[in-house]
């Protein structure tokens, strides 16, 4: 059945906003060749986006040419105002961004465990609204908000989780109450494969696993396009995976006895140190990316004067069998995923991840290729202790351009 002319205006409209989106500025001859529209549908669609407050002239060609340069076309970037969060244990990050995405104001803050709950509520929502004003943004349309813990998959409400801060369940309920905004919220870790699969090192893949490696570990399903939560919102909570290697079994209290206790920042903090492994953290960052970074920085060295001198000290022997203890850990939990969702390729994401890069994805897939005979690829996450951020910036991007881009009713 042929689309009515209501409805094939809006699905055309619609595509020109997301070319506008993704390729940035364009002429309306460029539209048509990216389109395939005729010339009339073009410049009938273009004034229907510029009366609608959606799109304006931004500038002209550069062109050459006898007679004026074309126009160049625009989505109006400061329709709506944008902000993200990332919710972690000890502090908060704040992004406010355009229609865009393009990063307006940000803002960081620790918050002790000593902090009484509404105080930390108060502290976290004062510094989303001072990075707004800082921003220029009179009001926000969307808020996206990564946290660790279960988002239930039936509300979106973050659920009260054994062993996370009180503050953070609060946190999304008072920005709520407080906000007109559209308020988004997400498993941190969903929110980096999101991030990864559109900015990052799963770029293209509509199936992969991205497993987060920074204070604790988690992981994000990514099958056939769609994100997977599972039944109660917790599918890829692989900390809790009971694995060899540990002292105990995890219980549903606490994920110490699972595959946490291998790979979670403590458990290579403590592998780092029986190799006289030692390296200083960045404010925020977790100890085991920077003992990570500094056994990857020591082997690297190490290959460079072997093939200058043809030796390597005893410090870089014992940052190279840190790292294949490391990559042996890794892929207990890498085998176990590959063997019962064959995602093809897995991403090591996180600030742990990221400070291992290709060096330890690599040592990671060879152990993976010799434990399973399905073949998965392993990668680094290239975005770091960002994703997150990132990945809520996106929802809340979405979420603005589903609701403005969408067609008048009728």
């Amino acid at each position: 059945m042929a689309a009515s002319p209501s409805t094939a205006r809006a699905i055309n409209d619609r595509l020109a906003l997301r070319l506008l989106q993704q390729e940035g500025p364009l002429t309306a001859g460029q539209l048509k060749t990216l389109t395939g529209l005729s010339r009339p549908t073009v410049a009938d669609l273009v004034e229907r986006l510029q009366d609608a407050g959606l799109v304006r002239v931004v500038g002209e060609t550069g062109d050459r040419r006898r007679g004026p340069n074309a126009r160049l076309y625009g989505i109006v970037a400061d329709l709506a105002h944008l902000a993200a969060l990332d919710v972690r244990t000890h502090s908060v990050s704040v992004v406010v961004a355009d229609l865009l995405g393009r990063t307006l104001a940000e803002a960081d803050l620790p918050i002790g465990s000593d902090t009484a709950t509404e105080a930390a509520v108060e502290r976290a929502a004062a510094l989303l609204e001072c990075t707004a004003a800082e921003a220029g943004a009179v009001r926000l349309h969307s808020v996206g908000i990564g946290a660790p813990g279960l988002v239930a998959p039936g509300t979106g409400e973050l659920r009260d989780t054994t062993g996370l801060p009180a503050w953070h369940r609060r946190l999304v309920a008072a920005l709520h109450e407080r906000l007109s905004a559209t308020v988004l919220v997400e498993n941190e870790t969903n929110l980096a494969a999101l991030a990864e699969q559109r900015l990052g090192a799963a770029r293209g893949q509509d199936t992969f696993v991205l497993l987060w490696l920074g204070h604790g570990v988690g992981a994000a399903v990514v099958l056939d396009g769609k994100l997977r939560r599972g039944a109660s919102g917790g599918a890829g909570e692989i900390g809790f995976l009971p694995v060899p290697g540990t002292s105990r079994l995890p219980s549903a209290l606490g994920c110490e006895g699972g595959f946490h206790g291998l790979v979670g920042s403590a458990g290579i903090a403590e592998l780092a140190e029986e190799y006289g492994i030692s390296a200083v953290a960045a404010a925020q960052e977790p100890p085991a990316a920077a003992l990570v970074r500094a056994a990857v920085e020591a082997v690297s060295t190490a290959r460079a004067a072997a093939e200058e001198k043809g030796a390597a000290t005893p410090r870089h022997k014992a940052a190279d069998a840190f790292l294949g203890v490391l990559a042996d850990r890794l892929a207990i939990g890498a085998a176990a995923v590959s063997a019962v969702l064959d995602p093809g390729r897995i991403v090591l994401a996180g600030e742990v991840g990221h400070a291992g890069g290709p060096a330890l994805a690599a040592r990671v897939e060879a152990r993976l290729a010799a434990m399973s005979p399905l073949h998965t690829e392993v990668r680094a996450g290239t975005l770091g202790g960002t994703a997150v951020l990132r990945g809520a910036l996106l929802t809340a991007r979405d979420a603005a351009q589903d609701d403005l881009f969408a067609p008048e009713p009728n």
